[in-house]
């Protein structure tokens, strides 16, 4: 792929500039469309060292209001960042909805610069272009606007370029000991770039290849597909929406579909005595296994669904009393804020997952997506269909990341429902926690059961299974809940040796 690229093209002075000024207007007519059209944009500077990225980033925001972008150069990770999923840092820096986001390097470094040096193994680059593969078709189904840009050089003009930069007093302190060894191992890091091309450039982020030797050629060829994908996109946007047809609403499960919930057998219970006794002794062992977490440095997430009423707060305090509070965080989730509302649904939720070595506790979770967002409309047809296979790629990055992950689907009968929400209504401490949109989704029960059946078929995985709790007896549901997440923990930390 690289070696069909003519490096020998040019750009003579006087046209360099005509082009040049009519792209930089144009760039910045784009960018208030943006901005009022609320099309983010993420543009991604991928090259060898001493490709003229720096001078190309500074002429691509001279014309630009600094207020609708930002420019995100990446380094390292950093010891905090390396406690997460590889692509956790770059969520945190995505653009909101109306903006532009440069990066200046990016999640690519993974699988180059830290395969060249042995921080990444050859084995690990596959899993590694998958997730990315999938990150980037994620971010453009959402709305995003992306290209994708590799400024080729040939081996003698990155020599030529590496050692006029060394040489320059204000210039040299750019020059990394990394990029001489590009130099030195020019031949085994292009097949680096040529196999990271030819796996993540795709139909939905297809990389721009840049033949970078003439400095003014690359310029303008950057520039012209930077304005050529935002005006594409923002025309995409003009035309009118053609949503898919949507079904009927579904009030019973279709034959084909599997009854999760009507298998689960509500009747279990547990007497008080062992339920003091057996719930003791899981706290006990679940904060000796805190500290082998803590140790190993295994993060665990644990994740709560389920009907209004079904237990959740009282199994997660019971889960959380005998824990050191400082290596755990309970996470709250209703619905999300408009600043939330900027970006991708799962955005918020990668801010929140626990580092290694702690455990996160999720009340409700991205699951929303496919329950309360489906069922009141608040994501299309398109939208929430598509989330199984998004949900699915999050949940298998943090497994391949060693996260256990534990999810429960807090179950009660519809008459057991009723009969909670009566007691809290009558109760002046609990009163509060009943309110009018509860009774409004026990109207739509039905709905709600063909929805979450669907959601446990489709994301049910061996790396991240559902356990449905039965919990009409309250006692046997808290218990369950302890004993599961023991469970997974001690399967983890024996797979760790």
């Amino acid at each position: 792929m690289l070696d069909t690229l003519d490096l020998t093209l040019t750009l003579d002075k006087e046209t360099y500039k005509t082009e040049i000024e009519v792209l930089m207007r144009q760039l910045r007519s784009l960018q208030k469309d943006c901005w009022e059209h609320k099309l983010p944009v993420v543009i991604v500077l991928e090259g060898w060292a001493a490709a003229g990225k720096g001078k190309l980033l500074q002429k691509t925001i001279g014309y630009m209001d600094p207020r609708g972008f930002n420019v995100h150069p990446i380094l390292a990770a950093t010891e905090q960042e390396k406690k997460y999923p590889f692509l956790w840092r770059f969520w945190h820096t995505l653009p909101p909805k109306g903006s532009i986001g440069i990066f200046y390097h990016s999640w690519y470094t993974h699988v180059l610069e830290d395969r060249l040096f042995g921080i990444e193994t050859d084995g690990s680059i596959p899993l590694l272009m998958r997730d990315i593969n999938a990150f980037e078709r994620q971010l453009v189904d959402d709305g995003v606007a992306m290209a994708k840009f590799w400024i080729h050089l040939s081996q003698k003009e990155l020599k030529k370029r590496l050692k006029k930069y060394a040489s320059d007093e204000l210039e040299s302190w750019r020059v990394r000991p990394e990029d001489w060894q590009q130099s030195k191992q020019y031949d085994r890091y292009a097949a680096f770039a040529e196999e990271m091309l030819t796996y993540t450039s795709t139909g939905h982020a297809p990389w721009t290849l840049v033949e970078g030797d003439c400095k003014r050629w690359a310029r303008v060829k950057v520039l012209s597909q930077i304005v050529g994908t935002i005006t594409q996109a923002l025309d995409r946007l003009r035309l009118p929406k053609t949503d898919i047809p949507s079904l009927p609403p579904q009030t019973e499960l279709q034959p084909t579909e599997p009854d999760f919930l009507g298998k689960i057998d509500l009747g279990l219970h547990l007497p008080k005595d062992d339920y003091k006794q057996r719930l003791r002794e899981a706290q006990v062992k679940l904060r000796e296994l805190q500290l082998q977490i803590f140790k190993k440095k295994v993060p665990v997430l644990v994740l709560f669904e389920g009907w209004d009423a079904a237990g959740k707060g009282g199994a997660i305090k019971r889960l959380t009393d005998t824990l050191d509070p400082r290596s755990y965080q309970v996470q709250a989730f209703s619905a999300p804020t408009t600043e939330e509302l900027n970006y991708h649904y799962l955005w918020r939720f990668w801010r929140q997952i626990p580092p290694q070595g702690s455990i996160g506790i999720f009340d409700r979770s991205w699951y929303g997506r496919v329950l309360v967002e489906r069922v009141e409309g608040f994501a299309s047809e398109l939208e929430w269909r598509r989330s199984y296979k998004e949900i699915n790629e999050f949940e298998a990055q943090l497994s391949a990341s060693g996260y256990v992950i534990v999810k429960f689907w807090l179950h009660i009968s519809f008459e057991e429902q009723l009969k909670r929400f009566e007691d809290r209504k009558n109760d002046p401490f609990k009163s509060y926690k009943l309110t009018d949109e509860d009774w409004r989704n026990r109207e739509k029960w039905p709905l709600y059961y063909v929805a979450v059946n669907q959601m446990i078929a489709r994301t049910s995985t061996p790396y991240a299974p559902w356990t449905i709790v039965p919990g009409n007896d309250k006692y046997y549901a808290r218990v369950h809940v302890l004993e599961t997440v023991i469970h997974a923990i001690e399967t983890e930390l024996k797979k760790r040796g």
